[in-house]
C-alpha cells in the first residue's frame, strides 16, 4: 500500500499518518523496490526494436532551489546534494516506453549518460529529437560514431591524429523554443545530423510526447510537484522514486493510447461491465514482456543471471 500510494503523488508525511508507520520504514520499502525496478528495467530493456527516441530534461531541486556552490552555468556541482538537479528521460513514442530516466545536473555529464544508457538499451541507431539544449549534440556523437584514421604520407612532420566523426546513420533533430518574460514567441525545427536519412524515415522532429511524460511524472510523484513541501532531501530519494516509477510506468500501467479492441465475440460480460478494449502496457507493445503485470509481479518477480540467458528471456 506504501509503495503504491508513492506513485500517486501522496508524500512520505501522508503515507506515515495513514499506515501508521515511520518515514524511515517507507523509505526502506522505497530503496528495496528501487533495486528491484532497476533489475526490472536492466533485464527487459534490451535490444529495443525502437526507430525514434525522443530526449529531454526537467528541472527539479534538492533540499534548496539555489545550491551553496555552483558552476558557471549556476548548476549544482556533479556530487551536490542540493539545488538544481533535472530529471533526464529518453523516451519511445512509438511503445510510448521509457528508456531511461537519470537524476543529475544539467550539464554535458549526465547527457552522455543518458545516452549512453539509451544506447544500450536499444537496437541500431534510432532517430533521436531533443530540445535546443548544446550538449545533446556532443552526447550523441559521444555514443554514435566512427573513427577515421588517415595513413602516413611518408612526408615530414606529424601525422594526422585519428578524427572521431558521426555515424552515417545518425540522425538528430532540435525542436527549438524561444520566450520572452516567461512566454513562448518562436517554434522552429532543426536538423542538425542526417537530413536525408529523415526524409527516408518519414519522421516528425517532436518532443511531444516525452513532454507529455514529463506531466505524468509530475502528476505522479510529490517531489516533482510544483510549488510544493515534499521536495526531496537527498538526491538518491528523488533517483529511487523516478527508477521505481519507470518500471511501474513500463510493465505495470496501461496506457490508453495503446490499447486495441477486443474481437465481438471476446466482449463478453464480467458482472455488469463488458470490456471493449485489449488492454496494454508500454513493455507489451514493445514486445519484452506477453501480459500487463500487477504491482505483485513488479516486487517479486526474479531473473537469471544475465550472462545464462538470451535476450528474449
Amino acid at each position: 500500500m506504501a509503495l503504491k500510494m508513492l506513485l500517486v503523488r501522496v508524500d512520505l508525511a501522508g503515507i506515515s499518518f495513514v499506515l501508521g508507520v515511520t518515514e524511515e520504514t517507507v523509505l526502506a520499502w522505497l530503496r528495496r523496490a528501487a533495486h528491484q525496478a532497476e533489475a526490472v528495467n536492466q533485464h527487459l530493456l534490451r535490444a529495443l526494436p525502437v526507430t525514434q527516441v525522443q530526449l529531454d530534461e526537467m528541472w527539479n531541486f534538492i533540499a534548496r532551489k539555489h545550491a551553496c556552490e555552483t558552476d558557471a552555468g549556476g548548476e549544482s556541482l556533479p556530487d551536490s546534494e542540493e539545488g538544481r538537479q533535472w530529471v533526464w528521460i529518453s523516451f519511445a513514442p512509438e511503445f510510448r516506453l521509457m528508456i531511461a530516466a537519470i537524476v543529475g545536473p544539467r550539464t554535458l555529464d549526465t547527457a552522455q549518460e543518458v545516452v549512453s544508457v539509451t544506447k544500450a538499451r536499444v537496437a541500431g541507431i534510432p532517430a533521436c529529437f531533443s530540445d535546443g539544449f548544446t550538449c545533446s549534440l556532443a552526447a550523441l556523437i559521444a555514443a554514435f560514431h566512427v573513427v577515421t584514421t588517415f595513413a602516413r604520407t611518408g612526408k615530414r612532420g606529424r601525422p594526422r591524429k585519428p578524427r572521431c566523426e558521426p555515424h552515417p546513420d545518425l540522425v538528430y533533430g532540435q525542436l527549438v523554443t524561444q520566450k520572452k518574460q516567461g512566454k513562448l514567441r518562436t517554434l522552429s525545427t532543426r536538423v542538425v545530423l542526417g537530413a536525408e536519412r529523415l526524409t527516408s524515415l518519414g519522421h516528425t522532429i517532436s518532443t511531444a510526447l516525452v513532454e507529455r511524460v514529463n506531466l505524468t511524472l509530475r502528476q505522479a510523484l510529490a517531489p516533482l510537484t510544483r510549488k510544493t513541501a515534499s521536495f526531496c532531501k537527498h538526491r538518491e530519494r528523488l533517483r529511487q522514486r523516478v527508477v521505481f516509477f519507470q518500471a511501474f510506468y513500463n510493465v505495470a500501467r496501461p496506457h490508453m493510447s495503446l490499447r486495441q479492441p477486443l474481437p465481438l465475440h471476446e466482449r463478453t460480460h464480467h458482472g455488469a461491465i463488458r470490456p471493449r478494449w485489449l488492454e496494454r502496457t508500454p513493455a507489451l507493445a514493445a514486445g519484452v514482456t506477453d501480459h500487463v503485470w500487477t504491482f505483485r509481479e513488479l516486487l517479486t518477480a526474479k531473473f537469471e543471471p544475465l550472462d545464462s540467458q538470451s535476450i528474449s528471456g
